[in-house]
Order: structure tokens, then sequence, then C-alpha cells
């Protein structure tokens, strides 16, 4: 029998290497894409890479045998030489399935290399098999076979070495062992080409010469150019994915360590926003936190060693004649006495023990672990004495005394009650004479007594009509006109005359009597604002919530009750919540607002600056207006610290779309400069002190009620012709 005598063209044979190196190295590359997170991706990269690769695989092995078969007019059987084609992307697809897995085990490196080579076999002699039409066959030499089968093996097992070993191969190194091992392996699948052809005896009788079959001539050209497009495609693919994925490894670390850097930054800010700005000591709310679970702590010792009650008190310290040493000091030197005083009594207290700054000249400390009153005693005599020892400020000898107030639990009261008791002992050293101190005893509850006589005549004040609103004007800072009212609540008792709200309010919010103060101020508010726009004045009002309000569960639907019953917009009201209520319970806080949002009540956040001052939380709460705390501005005009953080607030309100107002404006240098600034409006006693509603509209008209200044002069930009229509309507 005569067989097909092969001439071999040695630049078929180069092409055919060449192929199978570039398709190598387009499968280590492929191998990165395969190990990423994203499954999805992972199992698009094995697909497409599995029939690029194949294609290119098979084209090689292609090119090898067109290089030993010569007759122009050969042709290749269409389903054969799907078989081949698909048996070359079968190998791939394994090897790119096993370069998947997180490491390489004996089992996959044993068993890939066996059914990687075999379908490789299949591949080169199904594409061989694809040239035989007609009987007789081709003659197999087994020996040959056996050969080739095993350099697969040994070539399959280099290939997943390999691929393991470039996992990660990064740089222009990894590049390099890249191209090595890809030239490695497309050279041994040269030589696996060569044995296989040379396994195969084709009979010359039995070789395709059908028009119906595929023209090798054509075939070839068209596998040449899927390969290099396939290939190409995979490898410009796979590089710039790559590209891709270490830019984004990069912008993610970048990211990570920007956040990194917020969240340190925002812990220190809520490390600073719980301690005292002057002195460094912890804040009352701090205080009143740990003093809730000094006592927990206490009761849990009790329950489990029933006995004698382990004990813990509270010092309550505040220094004599404080205003005079202020006013001849003046603030610099005001704020030094109280650091050195903060910093004498730390030194006093042992470790565990707390110390706060209450605020203005007052500090607390919390003792816990007292076996007897003897121990606070004697913690309180060390305190005076450290006190009282001169020190220089400004070149001035300055010697100050402090009193304390001592309430020990349980023998006081529990703990919610320690800190007005151990006031109430302050008090009672004071009157001693100062410079001491005193135990709370229970004839000191006269003060209390008076709280309850207070708490009775306020339930009787609103029946009585003894209970008032007044109002503050807002002025719009680029205009000059009024934009909105602040409502005060006033109290003119028969006996007492006015009783100031920092005395009454406390005293509402101890005995649970501030919710239907609340609902009054409500009520009252949207009954004026109606009364207003009959009168043609379309006034926003603003109303302050405390936090007891903010915790009932029918306060927003009663807020739009009011609203209705009274036609009043919802818009026209704003509710002002200050930032440490806000801040307790931040969820909570945040669903009654986005409550009140919804139905359209304007919010704002009150006292901005004297809480936690906390961006995160901040962003998170759906107000419209924020007020700086009047604290920063009476420094306005002779600090430049105070004139640095006005600025950033302003600077921070605007960036999330807030409007900035700045109360306790009393100088027309703090108006300029906050003008300057940016702040949009301004409210304080240089315009009006609070006045009644029928007060108020004469000012708006350019009179000038008792209590206010000149309308004309407080206005900030050109006020003529303004003077008749001093305020703006809230929906202009």
């Amino acid at each position: 029998m005569t067989y097909l005598t092969p001439t071999p063209d040695p630049w078929n044979l180069a092409l055919s290497i060449s192929i199978a190196c570039l398709s190598a190295y387009v499968l280590f590359d492929l191998a990165k894409r395969v190990r990423g997170e994203d499954r999805g991706v992972a199992l698009f990269w094995l697909l497409g890479g599995s029939f690029a690769v194949g294609t290119g695989l098979w084209t090689s092995h292609f090119l090898g045998l067109y290089a030993r078969v010569t007759p122009a007019a050969v042709g290749y059987a269409a389903l054969g030489t799907f078989v081949s084609w698909i048996a070359a992307a079968g190998a791939a697809m394994i090897v790119l399935a096993i370069a998947m897995r997180r490491r390489l085990t004996r089992l996959h490196l044993v068993g890939g290399s066996v059914a990687i080579s075999t379908i490789l076999c299949l591949m080169h002699h199904t594409g061989v098999a694809a040239i035989v039409a007609a009987p007789p066959g081709i003659a197999w030499n087994l020996g040959l076979v056996g050969i080739e089968g095993a350099i697969g093996i040994l070539l399959s097992i280099v290939l997943l070495l390999a691929l393991d070993g470039l996992r990660d191969a990064r740089g222009v190194s990894g590049a390099f062992r890249q191209v090595l091992a890809s030239m490695v392996i497309g050279l041994g699948l040269g030589v696996m080409h060569l044995v296989a052809m040379s396994a195969t005896h084709i009979p010359v009788n039995a070789i395709h010469f059908s028009e119906l079959a595929l023209d090798g001539e054509q075939l070839g050209a068209m596998a040449l150019l899927a390969a290099f497009l396939g290939l190409g495609c995979a490898l410009v693919s796979s590089i710039g994915y790559g590209w891709l994925e270490t830019r984004r490894g990069k912008l993610a670390g970048s990211l990570k360590t920007v956040e990194a850097r917020l969240e340190s930054v925002d812990h220190d800010l809520r490390q600073q926003a719980m301690r005292d700005s002057l002195t460094g000591l912890p804040i009352r709310l701090v205080f009143e936190e740990r003093l809730e679970k000094a006592q927990a702590r206490t009761e849990r010792l009790q329950q489990m060693h029933p006995g004698p009650a382990e004990k813990f008190a509270v010092l309550f310290i505040d220094i004599d004649g404080f205003k005079p040493v202020n006013e001849s000091l003046g603030y610099a030197g005001s704020d030094e006495v109280i650091c050195t005083v903060a910093r004498r009594i730390a030194d006093q207290v042992r470790d565990g023990h707390t110390v706060a700054r209450l605020g203005g000249d007052q500090f607390l400390v919390l003792m816990e672990g007292v076996s007897a009153n003897s121990d606070c005693v004697q913690l309180a005599r060390r305190v005076l004495e450290a006190v009282k020892v001169p020190f220089q400020v400004a070149d001035r000898r300055v010697q100050i005394s402090v009193s304390i107030g001592i309430a020990v639990y349980p023998d006081h009261g529990d703990g919610d009650k320690l800190l007005a008791r151990a006031d109430t002992a302050m008090q009672a050293a004071k009157r001693a004479g100062c410079g001491t101190y005193a135990l709370f005893e229970s004839h000191m509850r006269k003060g209390e007594a008076d709280q309850l006589d207070l708490i009775g005549d306020l339930r009787q004040a609103l029946e009585r009509g003894e209970i008032s609103l007044h109002y503050q004007p807002k002025i719009d800072g680029r205009r000059g006109v009024i934009c909105g009212v602040e409502a005060l609540l006033r109290w003119t008792h028969p006996v007492r005359g006015s009783v100031s709200p920092a005395v009454f309010i406390p005293v509402a919010e101890r005995f649970g009597f501030i919710n239907t103060l609340g609902d009054w101020v409500i009520e009252e508010a949207c009954r004026q604002m109606h009364s207003w726009a009959q009168a043609g004045v379309q006034m926003r009002v603003a109303i302050n919530l405390s936090v007891h309000q903010l915790n009932e569960l029918d306060l927003v639907s009663r807020i739009a009750a009011a609203l209705k019953r009274h036609g009043v917009k919802s818009s026209h009201l704003l509710c002002e919540i200050t930032e440490s209520v806000a801040m307790q319970d931040i969820d909570a806080t945040q669903r009654t607002l986005d409550a009140l949002g919804h139905i359209g009540v304007y919010l704002s956040i009150d006292d901005f600056g004297t809480g936690y001052s906390s961006l995160s939380y901040l962003r998170q709460l759906p107000a419209r207006q924020l007020k700086i705390d009047r604290s920063f501005i009476k420094d306005l005009d002779t600090g430049d610290h105070a004139r640095a953080v006005v600025d950033a607030v302003v600077r921070l309100a605007h960036a999330l779309g807030l409007r900035v107002v700045a109360e306790g404006v009393e100088t027309a240098r703090q108006r300029d400069i906050l003008l300057e600034l940016g702040c949009d409006e301004l409210q304080g006693y240089f315009f009006a002190h609070p006045m009644p509603a029928d007060s108020l509209l004469e000012w708006t008209a350019g009179k000038k009620p008792k209590g206010t200044v000149d309308f004309a002069r407080s206005l900030v930009f050109d006020p003529v012709g303004r003077q008749s229509a001093g305020f703006e309507p809230v929906d202009a």
C-alpha cells in the first residue's frame, strides 16, 4: 500500500511552534484572571479564554499537520475538524479550571495532566483522521502514540507547575518568567505535534479529494486568522483588565487609607467632643454615663455578694467668687485659672475616679469604691488645700478657693439624685463661708421643696395665662430683612415676677411637665402664625423641641394636627433641636426628624459646636439650618480662635447645603465679621430683644418698641425703602 510521503515545510513548522508559544503565553495570562474573587467574571474568562487558547492550539496543530501534508487538493472532513477544535478548547478549559483552584494539589496535578494529555492526543488524531474519507484507514504506530501521550503528560505537568509558580509573578521578572515558560511549553507542543505526525501513516488513496470537504489552504488561512484574532483579543483584554485591576487595587488601597484616616479623624473628633475644649476633662454627658454605670455595677455586686453595700460618691466643686476674677483677669486669665483648678483637682484623685467639667467654673468628681464617707471628706480636704495654693497669672499673684458638696450612694439616694444633692450640699458650703466642704443632709432638701413649689405654680401658670411667647427676629444677612423669628417662652409670676427659662425649664423637665409645656408652645406658635397671616404677614416661626418631646411617639401627628387646625403651612414652622439632644439617640432622632421633614416642617440644629460636632452624624440628619452657639459669637471680635471656628462651621454647613444662623449677635463688629464669613442669618440683641407678637409687627414697620435698637440702623445693607416692609415672606 502506498502511503503519503510528507515533505516538511520549515516555515509552517516554525509558525506552528510560534503560535503554540503565543497560546501558552495567553494561557498563563488568562490564568491570573480566572483566580479573581468575582466568580461571574472568572467564569467569563474561563469560557472565553478556553476557546481563544483552544483555537490557537488547534491552529498550531493544523500548521504542524500542514507542514507534513503538501498536496494542494487535500480536504478535511467538517465533523472531524470540529471535534479536533473542540478537543483543543477542552484541554485549555481543563488547564484554566485547575488554575482557578487556590492551590495545586497532587490529585489536580496527576489527574489534570493525564486528562490534558489525553485530550491533546485526541485533538491530534481526530484532526489527522479528518483527512481520510475512505478505506483503508490510517495506520498507527502505537509505540509513537504512547510516546506522544507520555510527552503530553510530562508537558502538562510542567504547564501546571509553571501556572502555580507564576501565580504571584509581577513586574519585569514575572513577565520574563512567563515568556520563558511559554517558550518551553510551545516547543513541547511542537515536539508533541511531530511525534503525533510520525505515528500516523496515511494511505494516499484514502485522502479527501471531495469538493464537499473543507479546503486545506482556505482552512489554514482561516485558522491562522482566527488564532491571531482570538489570541490577540484575549491577550489585549487580559492585559487591559489586569491594568484596570491594578489601578482599582491601588485606588481601593488609597480609599481604605483615606477611610482609615477619616475614621481616625472622626474618632478624634468624637473624643474631643466628649471632652471640654479648655481643660481636656470629660464633659457632663460622659460623667452622667459613668455615674449610671457605677450604680449598675454597684447594684450587681450587691446582688452577687449581699452585705454592706459598696459606695460611690459625687463631689460638686464650684470656684468661689469667680466673677470678679473673670472681670479682673479677662478671658485669657480666667481660662488659665480654670485650667489650673482642673489640673489641681485631677492631681488629687486616684485612678478610676472621674473628673469632669460641668461648665463655667464648676467641676464634678465621681469617686468609686468608697468604703466610708470619710474617704470623700479626705479627698475634699486635699482638693481644698491644693486649690488654695497661690499661683501666677499674667504676672499677677492669684489665690482662690472652692466650695465642695458631697453626696454618697446609697446614703443620700439613687444615682440620678446624687448630682442635684451634691449641688445642694455645695450651696450649703458657700453659705457656710466658702472655701469648705459639706456632706448632703436631709435638712438641705429645702431647695427641693422650693422646686416642688415652683412646679406647682408652673402647672397653674398655663391656666392663668402667665406663660407667653416672645419672638426674636432673625435677619437675612444678604438682604437685611426679617426671614423669621424664634419663639421663646416667658413666665411672669404674680409673686416671683419674671422667672427665667433657665430656672423653670429644668424644673419642668425634672418633673415631667416639659411635654405639656411643649404642646402649648406648638399650639400657640401655630395660632400666632395664623393671626399674623390674617394681618398680611407670612412669618416663619422657630420653636425648640426638647429630648422628652422627641421621645414621644405622637409628636409628629400632634404638630401636623396643630398646623391643620390653624390653617398654617408646614413650611412656616421650623423646629430647632440642640446638637447634644440630637446626638443622644441618633437613630430615634433621625426617625422623628425624617417624619417631620416628610410633612414639610423645616428643621434646624441648634447650639452647634457645644456637643458632639460630629460630621458623620450631621450628614444623616435632614436639617435645613445650623445655628452656631452664642459662646463662639461673643468672642468673635476679640479672638482669632472663635473666628476660625465660625469660619469652619459656615464652610461645613454650606458644603452640606445648610443655611447658617448666628445667635447672640450683640455688636456691629460681630455682625460685620459674620457677614464677611458668609453667615446667612443673624440673631441677637444687636437687632432686637425677644418681644411680644404685637411689638414685633411694629418693629417690622420701622417703629422702635421698647427694648430694641432702631430697625433701620440694625439692617446690614442699604436699608433705604425697606422700613415699610421690614420682613420677607417665607415663601419668597
